[in-house]
């Protein structure tokens, strides 16, 4: 319990210090030895209890419980009071709404709101852990030099890093009491403490855009919190049968009818956490935050807490319509925003979008919810994270340095900033190439989908989710490494330190490649089996399969290196035109033209706004069925 305590207090510790630090150097220093303080801590609990299924902790709950109130009282103030500062009434009133139904809570149910074990781990939070611990690290490493290049590139922007640095580390402190809290109401507290943070790290640049998607985001996620604290209170009030507020009792209830409304309730406001379709844009909007809050929030952490929930809650979902209309919400939000995402040449938003699409598929294993899909949509959380991770602090170094985040510009970057541009590969071809993870999770949810209801709808969206995906990824991929000439190499007198998170996190891309097998087996079958009696996983004639593809990916690497010397340079072939080195070629009537390319983007067919509306609408329709379902199943 003692490393429990120490990854969810110590973070809040240094972000304390952090208030006080005003050197970089300083600063710099504070963060990486609290960095392999939180990492080592969370490999500690890989090694200690990945073999030992969940264990509990009867951790001290009545002061804890109290001080969780007030500071959520005085959340809710600091809402209302910002709400009021920049006349945003719905804020407000959702602050009024979910500070009230925690009031009467407290004061209604006050004899029944105790867990007999608050903390707990098991593989799954292991693995959340090790995510939260190493990835997060990493970014608030990566964070320091950015941030300071981030203010003396905007130098309109009040230069705030005291406070940005504290918002970060207790954002990493609430996501690691909220994987480890098998007291509902720890949950929901450390889910609302994650809201606030969101908010006021997207809000840093203090402009008219930064703070309206900054309340945006805070109005979404603040929806799913009321309808969170209403499933605590139905939970509460439905009695001992319903397991009340520890987690495990809820889950492992008899009563699926009674469950089955809050676990929809609460899958709301995994859905809204998630940003799934309706809510996407409040993660398109926090685009405009610093890259390393992007990296943090929306590609690692935060909106894996909304899929984590509901991944916890599938075993309730399994085999109910209501789980159906929950899944169907993340397949639809797949395609729709794999479709969109062509039509992105922002590189930012092309990462925006993919999360949005990669989130879906997680929420629809999750919703069917059966052992097989439990076990891809773990997968999937995985290995979105260390490559989304890498993408996010890429593309963030890349605009430093071109001061620009357009595809289109990143062409040639394999010269530019030869470095950079391995590593954007890689972490490119982690999302959609064989044999790395987020092929083979999605093999695997294709293998599942098949064997359940209404299997067919969903193996149909996720092939075509699935080709858009390859389209706007190899779109992306092949302008990083075009090779153009008479271009200068400008990677040199980028700041050093920033490079060491990059290079970690893009050996646990490759390293989760080869080592998936040992992932499933040590902790995702042990807990798939736990849950469901049964356990998944890849054949082993599908592992030989995987382990040949990267024999081939390798191959063509390897050929540049063995035959570098003997190779031909030749000129672009320019359709039997005369060139020049430079890629100048004469045109009609003698003319000298400049060869050019240019992607196909097809804003017509799937840009936003031809596809958000309609998308949204059936999420909307497909959120309410949910809820009419588990209504008519009680």
């Amino acid at each position: 319990m003692q490393t429990l305590l120490f990854l969810i207090l110590f973070p809040i510790l240094v972000a304390c210090l952090l208030l006080f630090v005003k050197r970089t150097t300083s600063r710099y220093a504070v963060v990486v030895l609290s960095a392999l303080a939180i990492g080592g801590a969370s490999i500690y609990l890989l090694m200690r209890y990945a073999f030992e299924g969940a264990v509990y902790f009867a951790a001290p709950s009545e002061t804890a419980s109290l001080a969780m109130v007030a500071i959520e009282m005085a959340l809710a103030l600091f809402i209302i009071y910002m709400g009021a500062k920049f006349r945003n009434y719905l804020a407000i009133g959702l602050a009024v709404v979910q500070a009230a139904l925690v009031v009467y809570l407290e004061m209604t149910f006050s004899e029944n709101l105790h867990a007999i074990n608050n903390l707990f781990i098991d593989q799954f939070s292991i693995i959340m852990a090790l995510i939260i611990g190493i990835i997060g690290s990493l970014i608030a490493v990566y964070a320091v030099r950015y941030m300071e290049t981030y203010h003396h590139l905007h130098p309109e922007v009040r230069d705030r890093q005291g406070t940005f640095f504290f918002v970060v580390f207790a954002f990493i402190a609430a996501m690691f009491g909220l994987v480890f809290s098998n007291n509902l109401l720890w949950i929901f507290f450390f889910w609302e403490v994650t809201t606030i943070t969101s908010f006021l790290l997207i809000g840093y640049a203090e402009t008219e855009e930064a703070t309206k998607n900054a309340f945006l985001a805070l109005v979404m996620n603040l929806l799913g919190g009321v309808a969170f604290i209403a499933a605590i209170i139905y939970l509460v009030a439905a009695g001992p049968a319903s397991g009340g507020i520890d987690l495990a009792a809820v889950l492992a209830s008899g009563d699926a009818a009674i469950i089955l409304i809050p676990a929809v309730l609460i899958g709301f406001a995994g859905i809204t956490k998630a940003a799934l379709m309706p809510f996407s844009s409040w993660l398109l909007g926090a685009m405009v935050a610093p890259t390393p809050v992007s990296a943090l929030l929306h590609s690692s952490t935060m909106v894996k807490a909304g899929v984590y929930i509901l991944v916890r809650f599938a075993p309730v979902f399994a085999g109910t319509l209501a789980g159906v209309s929950v899944g169907l919400v993340g397949a639809v939000t797949f395609v729709v925003a794999s479709a969109i995402a062509i039509s992105q040449s922002n590189a930012k938003l092309v990462l925006a979008y993919s999360t949005i699409a990669n989130l879906g598929l997680i929420a629809a294993c999750a919703g069917v919810g059966t052992h097989m899909l439990v076990w891809a949509a773990i997968l999937l959380i995985i290995f979105h994270a260390v490559a989304k991770s890498l993408l996010f602090l890429g593309t963030g170094a890349v605009e430093n340095r071109i001061e620009s985040r357009d595809i289109e510009d990143m062409e040639g970057l394999i010269v530019r900033m030869p470095k950079m541009a391995v590593m954007m590969f890689i972490g490119i071809a982690g999302m959609f190439l064989a044999p790395f993870g987020m092929l083979i999770s999605k093999w695997a949810a294709i293998e599942a989908f098949v064997q359940v209801p209404f299997g067919i709808v969903f193996v149909a969206i996720l092939a075509y989710g699935s080709a858009v995906t390859v389209f706007f990824w190899a779109k992306w991929m092949g302008k990083l490494i075009t090779v153009i000439r008479g271009v200068e190499q400008i990677e040199k007198g980028f700041f050093e330190e920033p490079w060491i998170p990059l290079y970690i996190i893009t050996g646990l891309v490759i390293a989760a490649a080869f080592l998936f097998p040992v992932i499933s087996s040590m902790l995702i079958e042990p807990y798939v089996l736990v849950i469901y009696g049964v356990t998944a996983g890849l054949a082993q004639t599908n592992v030989a399969i995987m382990l040949l593809m990267m024999a081939l990916l390798l191959f063509l690497p390897l050929s540049f290196a063995l035959f570098r010397k003997s190779a031909k340079r030749l000129p672009a072939y320019m359709g039997g035109r005369p060139a020049t080195a430079d890629l100048h070629f004469e045109g009609s009537l003698g003319m000298t033209r400049e060869a050019q390319t240019r992607n196909y983007y097809l804003t017509t067919c799937f840009g936003e706004a031809r596809l958000f509306r309609p998308g949204a609408a059936v999420c909307i329709i497909l959120i309410l069925a949910s809820w009419a379902f588990a209504g008519v199943a009680l």
